[in-house]
């Protein structure tokens, strides 16, 4: 008997603005969990992460804190990567618990969403986007 032939891989024909919509939001969760901001603010933010040199009072001896650590950019991490990445796992460690939370709500809210709005984006699709943008781009 000759083997069977594989079903092939059914894959979007096109881009889903909905989908990229989703894939921003779980990249906008784990950008702000880790370095506390935007993914365009990771980008383009400041390259201000560094150590600061405050004098202890009490002893004279002098004490090293973190500055710039609350927003880390792409500059923090190729200018100091060391401190950059200690600091994006302390964040991480802190924000484990509510990225997790946020990104299972978003998951279920937009199935949810795709699913309810079903006709309606359809009805975008073929009425709207397809005569104005060609079959590649949808909603």
């Amino acid at each position: 008997m000759a083997p069977r032939k594989k079903k092939a891989r059914r894959r979007p024909q096109g881009f889903s603005l909905i989908n990229a919509l989703e894939a921003y939001t779980y990249a906008s969760i784990l950008s702000e969990g880790v370095a506390g901001t935007s993914p365009w603010g990771m980008l383009t933010g400041d390259t201000d992460l560094g150590m600061a040199n405050y004098n202890d009072t009490g002893v004279g001896n002098p004490v090293y804190r973190v500055t710039g650590q609350k927003e880390i950019s792409l500059g923090d991490i190729v200018s100091n990567p060391g401190l950059a990445l200690s600091e994006m796992g302390n964040n991480l460690q802190s924000n484990l618990v509510p990225m997790a939370v946020a990104s299972l709500v978003t998951g279920v809210g937009f199935r949810f969403g795709k699913r309810l709005l079903r006709r309606p984006i359809g009805n975008i699709n073929r009425n709207i986007m397809k005569p104005l943008l060609g079959a590649g781009i949808k909603l």
